[in-house]
């Protein structure tokens, strides 16, 4: 399997790595990474009455979402959506859990509403009034692989411009004993099979058999990339933000690899 796309826009959310123009200096290898905390961001986007329901996690994805379409949301009602997260929201998940402890077992509709695992892609599309095609996934650690290739494919099938989005989030305890994230990580990316003025680079992907991976030389970032699913894709981030032509090759599920070749457009 393989296909052939062009990125048209970018962005990332992580401590120390904040947007992408202010992260190309660490991606590149000129500055060291630090793992600064996050600054603090809502939905404005999304109504008030939406914007009160959401969750750390769905902030993140829409934030990273948001930073990528910039301020084209009109053009963005015509996207496709592909949004990906390994486990969901564990601060969901701990709140229903614990709520179920209690002798009057009383569940909270909004903890409910958002517990499933396509909330952030409905509010995205009732922040963008977004109504084109939309998928959800979940591949555990090989999640943004997973989600590349899904955008990448159905953007080549379908011939229309495409927004994934990959992020995941800290559990609290005691889901953090089963399921350690290092940190908050976020990334969206807008393909398509056409060159746009703004693009950035031209995406290869193929499948193949399993191999050496791409790793980050920093040990700091490459202790990110290992704590987060979403951060699986910082050895592609970096040679994005390096804009030289270059093979990254990533972990897939079942014993396969994502090889992506990128050039700079």
């Amino acid at each position: 399997m393989s296909a052939t796309v062009y990125l048209n826009a970018i962005s990332l959310v992580a401590p120390g790595l904040p947007d992408w123009q202010r992260s190309q200096a660490v991606l590149c290898g000129n500055e060291k990474y630090r793992a600064e905390p996050l600054e603090k961001f809502s939905p404005a986007i999304l109504p008030a009455n939406e914007r009160r329901r959401t969750t750390p996690l769905i902030k993140l994805a829409l934030h990273a979402a948001e930073k990528c379409v910039g301020s084209d949301l009109e053009a963005a009602q015509n996207y496709a959506t592909v949004f990906a997260s390994s486990d969901g929201d564990h601060g969901i998940l701990d709140k229903i859990c614990s709520a179920l402890t209690l002798p009057e077992c009383l569940l909270s509709p909004t903890n409910f509403h958002n517990s499933v695992h396509n909330a952030a892609a409905g509010y995205w599309a009732i922040a963008a009034k977004a109504q084109n095609n939309s998928n959800s996934l979940s591949a555990c650690d090989e999640t943004f692989t997973m989600a590349l290739l899904e955008a990448a494919t159905f953007a080549v099938i379908e011939q229309k411009t495409v927004l994934l989005v990959t992020y995941d989030y800290p559990a609290p305890a005691p889901l953090d004993g089963a399921r350690h994230l290092e940190a908050a990580f976020a990334v969206a990316m807008c393909l398509s099979v056409k060159k746009e003025e703004s693009s950035i680079a031209v995406l290869e992907l193929e499948l193949m058999q399993q191999s050496a991976y791409s790793t980050c030389a920093d040990s700091n970032l490459e202790q990110l990339r290992l704590g987060n699913p979403a951060a699986r894709s910082l050895p592609l981030l970096q040679a994005l933000a390096k804009q030289e032509t270059m093979t990254v090759i990533l972990p897939h599920v079942q014993s396969t690899a994502l090889k992506i070749n990128t050039t700079p457009c």
